[in-house]
C-alpha cells in the first residue's frame, strides 16, 4: 500500500525535536518546503495528502483549487488563517494543537506585564549604551489586572497571577461565571473589566466578533495610566486608535507581540512611540511549546492515515458529511 505524502511548511515543525519525525516517518513518506506565494501554495500542495501549517493562510480561493489534501495539520492553536468552512465543504479535515503552548504565552504575557511596567527593555538599551539612567516603575501588588478571553491560556496567567497579590478581573461570554470564579477571577462585563483594571491582557481568538473588540470607544474607557498587553491576535486592537491613545497618553503603556500585519511595517507609528515594547508574535516560541504541538500534530496525523479520528479537530462538522 502507497504511503500518503505529508508536506511539511511549518518553519518549527519537527526543528527542535527529533521524535514528532520518527513518528511521521513511521507510516508516510514526508517532505518540508517553504512556500510563500499563494500560487505556490496551490501547486505544491496539490501533490500531497497532508499539510502541516505554520502561518500560512488557506483562504477559500486556494482551498477550492486543491483537488488531493485530505487533511492539514495547523502547528498552533489558532486556525483563523484557515477558512474552516472551505475546507469542511471540500472533507479537508483540520486539525490544531490546544493548549500545547498554554503555559508559555502565559508566562511570556506576564514579562510583558513586568516589562512595561517596570521599563526594563528601556533601562537595558540605554545601559549597554553606558548611561546610567534609571526609570522610575510601577509595582504589579495591589494592581487590578483584567484578562479579555478566559480560555486555557487566560485562566493560566489568572493562575501564575496569583502569587503576585492582585484583584483579577475576568470577561469571557463563552465562559460561565461559575468556571471564571473558579479559575480564581471574578467575572465582570467588558465595560466594567476596561474601566476597573490597571493592566489589561488580551486572550481571546480573533473571530469576526473579537475584531477591533478594543475599539477607539473601548480603549477609551480604560484607566488613565493602565497599561495594555497583548498576545493573542493584533487584529482584536484598533492599532489606529491605540497609537492615539498612546500618543496622548491616555493609558500609560502597551506591550504587543502581535500585530494586525505581521511582520508588522518599519514604518508603523507603534515603532515611533517611547510607552510601547513590541516583539515579533514569539510568546509561544519554546522547546516545550513546540514539542507538544510536534506530537500533537503527529500523532493525529498518525490516528487519520491509520483510519481513525483525530483528537484535536478544530472542525468537527467534517466528519457528519
Amino acid at each position: 500500500m502507497e504511503k500518503p505524502r505529508i508536506l511539511i511548511v511549518s518553519r518549527s515543525f519537527g526543528v527542535y525535536s527529533e521524535n514528532a519525525m520518527k513518528i511521521l516517518e513511521g507510516f508516510a513518506s514526508v517532505d518540508r518546503k517553504s512556500i510563500s506565494p499563494e500560487e505556490e501554495m496551490k501547486k505544491i500542495v496539490d501533490s500531497y495528502d497532508a499539510l502541516i501549517l505554520g502561518n500560512e493562510r488557506m483562504d477559500r480561493e486556494t482551498l477550492m483549487a486543491i483537488r488531493k489534501l485530505r487533511i492539514i495539520a495547523r502547528h498552533g492553536i489558532g486556525v483563523d488563517q484557515i477558512d474552516l468552512d472551505t475546507a469542511t465543504e471540500k472533507g479537508i479535515v483540520v486539525t490544531y494543537t490546544p493548549q500545547a503552548n498554554s503555559a508559555a504565552v502565559a508566562e511570556y504575557a506576564i514579562a510583558l506585564m513586568l516589562n512595561i511596567m517596570k521599563s526594563v527593555q528601556k533601562a537595558h538599551e540605554e545601559t549597554r549604551k553606558g548611561n546610567w539612567r534609571r526609570f522610575l516603575g510601577f509595582e504589579v501588588m495591589n494592581k487590578t489586572v483584567g484578562i479579555i478571553g478566559f480560555g486555557a491560556i487566560g485562566r493560566s496567567v489568572a493562575k501564575k497571577l496569583s502569587g503576585f497579590e492582585v484583584a483579577i478581573l475576568a470577561c469571557d461570554p463563552y465562559v460561565s461565571d461559575q468556571e471564571i470564579r473558579k479559575g480564581g477571577a471574578t467575572p465582570v462585563s467588558l465595560e466594567e473589566l476596561l474601566r476597573s483594571s490597571d493592566i489589561v491582557s488580551l486572550h481571546t481568538a480573533l473571530t469576526p466578533e473579537t475584531r477591533h473588540l478594543l475599539d477607539r470607544d473601548r480603549i477609551g474607557m480604560m484607566k488613565k495610566g493602565s497599561f495594555l498587553v497583548n498576545t493573542s491576535r493584533g487584529a482584536v486592537i484598533d492599532e489606529g486608535a491605540l497609537c492615539e491613545a498612546l500618543s496622548r497618553h491616555e493609558i500609560a503603556g502597551a506591550a504587543l507581540d502581535v500585530f494586525e500585519v505581521e511582520p508588522i511595517s518599519k514604518t508603523s507609528p507603534l515603532l515611533g512611540l517611547d510607552n510601547v515594547i513590541v516583539s515579533p508574535h514569539m510568546a509561544n516560541f519554546t522547546i516545550e511549546a513546540l514539542g507538544r504541538m510536534d506530537k500533537m500534530n503527529a500523532e493525529d496525523l498518525e490516528r487519520f492515515f491509520k483510519g481513525g479520528r483525530p483528537l484535536h479537530v478544530a472542525n468537527p462538522r467534517v466528519f457528519e458529511k
